[in-house]
């Protein structure tokens, strides 16, 4: 076995690896070029961090950039086991974590001390640290003689969501979620489908969502489709449901945020 199989990492592409992890069914990513490599996303406190970190360092021993797919802790709150790194990030999302990380924050810790998990102390000392390079729009990343393209394509699972492309492989955050339903937390689920279509056109082969199993366009499109039914459940009479009554409620008390 080698050392990236070993500490958990899937190779996805020629150089591109997936670690999926027990808790939360989360990916991170790792791109390896000559002399520099890319996380994607870091976790959900400082020891999750530094045992990502140190699983990145059983792959490669090059200096690393980070970007953050969007502001929910579970993908970003281990950024700063990786400073003093740049990390990247949509403009909205570090508007995000800034407006809402200290909500997140204690929503999450009252969660894990009401289930008598031990994370709640390392969650409720998680610095928030937001990215600090920002992208609007697309922003072209040169790691390691690798082009990265990072592009926000739209609103969906946030406001903020970023897909990051390398070679034939996607990173799609949580816009993709395979496993469960995705996730309407503080979603925009009237835009959600257009941006997928919008994502499966950058789409070459491997998709890796933010929790679950490596997809394919097929699966993103299906998803798509569901998005779109779920859109036209919330704002047309007499459309027939999708997804379960949760999800469903969820997404009709976000309708607000459509305006």
């Amino acid at each position: 076995m080698s050392g990236a199989q070993a500490a958990g990492w899937r190779e996805v592409g020629d150089g591109v690896f997936v670690r999926r992890h027990a808790a939360l069914d989360l990916n991170c990513g790792l791109v390896v070029g000559d002399g520099g490599c890319l996380v994607v996303d870091t976790r959900s406190h400082l020891g999750e961090g530094r045992a990502l970190a140190e699983a990145v360092r059983s792959v490669t021993p090059h200096p690393w950039t980070v970007v953050n797919t969007h502001a929910h802790h579970d993908h970003c709150f281990g950024n700063a086991s990786f400073r003093p790194a740049p990390i990247w990030g949509s403009r909205a999302c570090a508007d995000e974590l800034a407006a809402t990380g200290e909500m997140q924050r204690a929503a999450v810790v009252a969660s894990l001390l009401a289930d008598g998990d031990p994370a709640a102390e390392l969650v409720a000392t998680a610095p928030i640290d937001p990215p600090d390079r920002l992208v609007d729009d697309v922003a072209v990343l040169d790691v390691g003689g690798r082009a990265v393209t990072l592009r926000h394509l739209g609103r969906g699972h946030t406001g903020g969501d970023l897909v990051v492309a390398v070679d034939d492989v996607l990173f799609a955050g949580d816009l993709v979620e395979e496993g469960a339903p995705p996730a309407m937390d503080d979603a925009f689920p009237l835009e959600w489908a257009a941006t997928l279509t919008a994502l499966l056109a950058h789409v070459r082969g491997p998709v890796v969502p933010g929790h679950g199993a490596v997809v394919d366009a097929g699966y993103v499109a299906t998803q798509r489709d569901e998005l779109a039914g779920l859109a036209r459940w919330l704002t047309e009479p007499g459309s027939p449901p999708v997804f379960d009554d949760v999800t469903r409620a969820t997404a009709r008390a976000r309708l607000p945020s459509q305006r």
